[in-house]
């Protein structure tokens, strides 16, 4: 009875060694099998990763990346405190799922307003943590295996790999250039759709067009006509309008940022997508928004809600007081809307009086935080590479960030593997920085400058 009552000592010990001899293989064996996703092949690389590590290793100024170095306004940091620090603790608990009420209320209002319609603001907006998940959440929701998404070149680098990523096909036209006749410096407008070229992308598979203006990198604000152009087309082709604006408010010259879904026949097809971060000069605060219709904008609830879920309730608050304020004093002089494209403007003026007196050629820009600048007679400091892969502006701007600490970004990013060689003369700089930020990067380049003149 007592030896039936459990295993033998000897059936212990054999049992004992048989899992101490599986559990030895198991941990030796590894998988076979790719554990990746499909969706990730070809689109694990990016530009930003390595020239953010080289502009943190080698660079004394870093005119790369696209933040401010410059705070917020006090308006905002206040709202932000007073949210954080009230007597309001929901505030640091869940708020609503697609947008904060005070903060959607208000952008409802605000952009009624600048649209000529009347907005629900819990159906006509949602908030995303910040522009970049609106765009996934954008590309997830519409784009199916096998569609076509038109991307205009240059384009923000996101949008190819989030094309990928949600099975659709990237199609893409270029903006090109035309050398003014005079002489002058080329501008942004300068950069233009060829329309035969951009009919001719138009099918049956096309899903979307992707339209960022103002334009990153290139800061082309897109006009009248060229909308109406691009609206037509969608309309006739049934396609929708993915309209990335978080540079609407840096505008410069007395350009008019013109919003697509304002034209005849767009608003049903168009999700506008915005930012705080450029709005109101925050771009860690990561708050961003949609406004569209809501048989587009539902889709759009069903991805956030089963990926981020939610933004920081802080944050939206703080944003949503801002805007208030903005409505407010819209189009008055002390409106911070009308107060930083002024003084962006007068930055970026400086930007490219410096660039153009070393010899770079810069492009100037209608709108954003960035201007390119074409380097070709800085390419005896950098010899070219027989049958390189890697374009040459990239290299430029890696030399150049080692041996200059300066820090840009190459144009060639910004355009997909087929056209990189056909634009790599240029890098991009941002001008949203203090002036003693710009006046480092001058002194750098003009002593640059002396290096290259002296015997």
């Amino acid at each position: 009875m007592l030896r039936r009552a459990g295993p033998s000592l000897r059936h212990f010990l054999l049992e004992r060694k048989s899992s101490a001899g599986y559990s030895s293989y198991s941990s030796e064996a590894k998988m076979s099998r790719p554990v990746q996703a499909r969706r990730l092949e070809g689109i694990d690389k990016n530009i930003w990763v390595e020239f953010v590590k080289l502009a943190a290793t080698y660079s004394k100024v870093n005119l790369g990346q696209g933040f401010p170095d410059f705070p917020p306004p006090d308006f905002l940091k206040e709202a932000f405190v007073r949210a954080l620090s009230g007597e309001n603790h929901m505030l640091h608990q869940y708020t609503r799922a697609f947008g904060h009420p005070p903060l959607v209320k208000i952008l409802a209002q605000f952009f009624g307003k600048l649209l000529g319609r009347d907005l629900d603001p819990m159906t006509n907006v949602m908030v995303t943590v910040g522009a970049y998940q609106a765009l996934f959440c954008c590309f997830q929701a519409f784009v199916d295996e096998g569609d076509e998404v038109i991307i205009i070149e240059p384009f923000f680098d996101c949008y190819e790999p989030m094309v990928k990523m949600a099975g659709g096909m990237p199609v893409f036209v270029p903006l090109r250039p035309k050398a003014p006749k005079d002489g002058k410096l080329m501008s942004s407008a300068d950069w233009q759709l060829d329309p035969a070229e951009l009919v001719s992308k138009f099918n049956e598979r096309t899903k979307a067009i992707v339209l960022n203006s103002p334009n990153n990198p290139l800061g082309k604000v897109f006009s009248r006509g060229e909308l109406e152009l691009i609206a037509n087309l969608c309309v006739k082709h049934d396609t929708l309008c993915i309209s990335d604006e978080v540079y609407e408010w840096l505008v410069y010259d007395g350009k008019e940022h013109i919003r697509i879904a304002s034209l005849q026949g767009m608003w049903d097809r168009t999700v506008i997508i915005g930012s705080a971060g450029k709005t109101f000069s925050a771009t860690g605060w990561k708050v961003g928004w949609t406004v569209g219709p809501n048989r587009l904008l539902q889709h759009l609830r069903t991805v956030h809600q089963n990926s981020v879920y939610h933004c920081a309730t802080v944050a939206q608050e703080a944003v949503a007081q801002g805007f208030q304020r903005e409505l407010e004093l819209y189009g008055k002089p002390e409106s911070y809307f009308v107060q930083l494209p002024k003084e962006l403007q007068q930055k970026r003026d400086w930007l490219v009086q410096s660039l153009d007196a070393v010899g770079m050629k810069p492009i100037i820009p209608e709108g954003t935080y960035f201007l390119v600048a074409d380097i070709s007679e800085f390419k005896s400091d950098v010899p070219d590479v027989p049958d390189s892969d890697e374009p040459y502006d990239s290299r430029f701007a890696k030399w150049m960030v080692k041996n200059k600490g300066l820090a840009t970004i190459p144009l060639s990013a910004f355009y997909c593997g087929a056209h990189k060689n056909n634009y790599n003369h240029f890098i991009r700089f941002c001008f949203a920085k203090e002036e003693a930020t710009l006046k480092a990067a001058n002194d750098i380049l003009q002593k640059w400058k002396l290096e290259r003149t002296s015997p």
